[in-house]
């Protein structure tokens, strides 16, 4: 995008919200998560038509954040597997960091027995960021223990980056909210696979019945799809992984390049 994703969005029109009356109203650690790619200019235009019901997030005057996250997965894949074979007990882990703001968290994300989305977080120093230490550590295995998977942090290793700028919208009044990922890209290794920069990816992240925004995509010609981006990133740049549907989209919308930044430099957790 030559320009802000702020303003290729034109989320000047939309009433800002603080961080903390976004996590009030809307903070959805048990959610269902339904994602849509959208060309630049629809998504413009559902912004736009969000602006009566939806706040922007607005940090000191910032309406977008730049997210940096580091994946983490068994030497088999076995996150990766999981997603892609459709199972029940589906996991992720990772670290994000924040980039401008400096904030770290590990977060873990299963399904629970109706697949809904449940997130876990734990706030880390930003230096940790792209390691689990100790603490770290104990965190991931205590949730994924509770939620019956037998996979502990020892068995992890970074398995790819994920870099996009993100605007979170609001709806206050009724706690759901839409992100609008731009300028994405996932990293494994020296390959770089790239969202093309006429796409937004939306995700909707909400209960279980559609909300007035995923109404509102369906107005718009958009479809949901089942697309992880470190699903797409490792299914696009590691070679030799069945083909699959998920591949088969992401080849539609990406490209594969020599990657064109190094991963952050890692740091020792402390």
């Amino acid at each position: 995008m030559t320009s802000s994703l702020a303003a290729d969005l034109g989320l000047t029109a939309l009433r800002g919200a603080t961080l903390a009356e976004v996590d009030a109203a809307a903070a959805l650690q048990h959610r269902t998560d339904r994602k849509y790619l959208v060309p630049l200019d629809r998504a413009r235009d559902l912004v736009a038509r969000l602006a009566d019901s939806h706040h922007v997030l607005d940090l000191a005057g910032r309406r977008t954040t730049n997210y940096l996250s580091t994946y983490f997965d068994t030497e088999q894949l076995g996150a990766w597997r999981a997603h892609v074979q459709g199972r029940r007990r589906r996991w992720k882990v990772r670290t994000r960091l924040y980039a401008e703001d400096g904030l770290c968290r590990v977060e873990v994300k299963t399904k629970d027995g109706r697949g809904a989305t449940v997130k876990h977080g734990l706030g880390t120093p930003a230096h940790g960021y792209g390691r689990l230490g100790g603490r770290e550590a104990e965190f991931v295995d205590g949730v994924l223990r509770d939620a019956g998977i037998h996979v502990t942090a020892g068995q992890l290793t970074t398995a790819a980056e994920i870099r996009y700028v993100r605007a979170a919208l609001a709806d206050l009044n009724h706690g759901t909210r839409v992100t609008l990922d731009g300028n994405l890209t996932c990293h494994h290794g020296d390959r770089a696979a790239t969202l093309d920069p006429g796409h937004v990816l939306v995700e909707t992240k909400g209960g279980a019945r559609p909300a007035p925004a995923d109404r509102l995509l369906l107005r718009l010609g958009a479809r949901p799809v089942s697309l992880s981006k470190y699903i797409v990133g490792r299914s696009l740049l590691t070679p030799g992984l069945p083909d699959n549907d998920v591949r088969r989209l992401a080849r539609a919308h990406f490209t594969t390049e020599a990657s064109p930044a190094p991963l952050l430099e890692r740091i020792p957790a402390a």
